[in-house]
């Protein structure tokens, strides 16, 4: 896409000082990034006081005009207010609108930055930045008539957001990021259009747009409003339902103020359903589950075709590089899968490295620790502090493929790609002899005779 409509909406002052010059040769371009223009050396004179009797040009006005505002932003208004109506043709007036929209939001009057933000969407209906902030201020001003218009550039940004494709990403994203970008802003522009309904009293397209929004990508902004707009309609089991996708959906990591009104407003509608709070921490239990559920399946599932553990590619941890389990045919293969928020995980791990040290030198057998983190965002840290002493992958549907559901989950892996041994769990002073123990009958050629150990499950 050539823009990001939800980055940050900052606008950049503009040393208007510079730009006076008529053949100051700034692009839109220079602009949008915050660059001063320089000016050719045979035209500085353009920028020196107008000679005792000459009238002076409208860009030495204007540059007058700046000067004499010196660093108060209310003076910079009132001066460049003036100049326009002067010269309201200037073709410096998208410069001058940016400008007023920065002081005015500096002087904290949203009313004049909205009246300046709409006049450069009007002339540059592309700058979507603009456009999101035109939208933030107009909701703001809160009136009826501001309300309508900001739902008109919503509607705006959501058809500039579905009309880009993938040809105009940037060639440092990859088609996936681009996809999962486009998806998180259209949910977002839709939420935003919803709100916007909603405060206008227009509650079907406001519930449409809601429910748009949360089949693109799940969010408990959506869920929240759902929520709402099923108590008003006296549905207190869609509301239960929608609030409890809510809770289960809000970062916490933002903060708890979010968190804590939701499920107040889900505590106070399931009292009212039933009486009292009981049985409502069962049903928040399962609603968080579901919502966790339906995010794993709307991921493409990795390895979705492997048929056997030889079949797998999965990622070195953290960077990322191909894993091929290829080679691993006709071998042993030792599995631990762990997660970094499992605290037993964190005990079996150097019991788990020992095993592995014990059998390094033999080529026949590979032993991994399979990381099973939902965001793997948090392995790079957990890593980098308790660097563990065995290779580190992502399971990458391995653990979907022998059905792992709890952790630390250890596993034998025999030479025809079956479980020999399988550990749900561990106990710390059996654990390191009942997997050698199951290592060694798994590379014991067949009809080897072993030492009685732990059978598989």
């Amino acid at each position: 896409m050539t823009s990001r409509p939800f980055s940050a909406c900052a606008i950049p002052f503009l040393i208007l000082c510079a730009m006076a010059s008529p053949a100051h040769g700034q692009t839109a371009a220079q602009i949008e990034k915050g660059q001063e223009p320089s000016l050719p050396s045979s035209k500085v004179a353009a920028s020196k006081p107008a000679a005792p009797g000459k009238m002076p040009s409208p860009e030495e006005q204007l540059q007058q005009a700046i000067s004499n505002a010196g660093n108060d932003r209310a003076a910079l208004v009132r001066n460049l207010e003036a100049f326009l109506k002067e010269y309201p043709d200037s073709r410096q007036r998208p410069q001058i609108y940016r400008a007023l929209v920065e002081a005015s939001l500096q002087l904290r009057d949203n009313t004049r930055a909205a009246a300046y933000a709409e006049r450069i969407v009007a002339i540059s209906p592309d700058d979507i930045s603009m456009t999101i902030l035109t939208i933030q201020l107009l909701e703001q001003n809160g009136d009826e008539a501001a309300l309508r218009r900001a739902t008109n550039y919503a509607t705006r940004v959501l058809e500039f957001v579905e009309r880009s494709s993938a040809g105009e990403k940037s060639p440092k994203i990859s088609q996936e990021e681009w996809a999962a970008e486009k998806k998180r802003e259209r949910t977002s522009v839709l939420t935003l259009r919803g709100r916007l309904e909603l405060k206008l009293k227009d509650t079907v397209a406001a519930q449409k747009d809601f429910e748009a929004s949360y089949a693109i990508l799940p969010s408990a902004a959506a869920a929240e409003q759902l929520g709402e707009i099923a108590e008003m309609k006296k549905d207190s089991n869609g509301a239960i339902e929608q609030y409890a996708r809510a809770f289960a959906l809000a970062d916490a990591a933002i903060g708890t103020a979010g968190r804590r009104e939701i499920r107040q407003k889900l505590g106070n509608v399931w009292r009212l359903a039933h009486g009292s709070g009981d049985g409502l921490g069962d049903y928040l239990l399962r609603a968080y589950d579901e919502v966790s559920q339906a995010s794993i399946a709307a991921k493409p599932k990795k390895n979705a075709d492997a048929r056997e553990p030889a079949d797998f590619t999965l990622r070195k941890a953290p960077e990322g590089t191909a894993f091929s389990l290829k080679d691993t045919k006709g071998k042993v293969l030792v599995v631990n899968f762990w997660a970094t928020w499992c605290r037993p995980c964190h005990e079996l791990e150097p019991l788990f490295a020992r095993v592995a040290e014990e059998f390094q030198s033999n080529p026949d057998v590979l032993f991994l620790a399979a990381n099973c983190d939902e965001d793997e965002s948090l392995v790079a840290p957990y890593l980098e502090e308790h660097k563990p002493r065995t290779s580190v992958v992502f399971a990458d549907g391995f653990d979907r493929f022998f059905t792992v559901n709890s952790f630390p989950t250890v596993m034998v892996v025999d030479r025809a790609g079956k479980i020999a041994y399988r550990s749900n769990g561990f106990e710390p002073d059996t654990f390191e002899p009942n997997l050698k123990e199951a290592v060694r009958r798994a590379l014991a050629p067949p009809g080897a005779s072993t030492r009685a150990g732990n059978p598989a499950p």
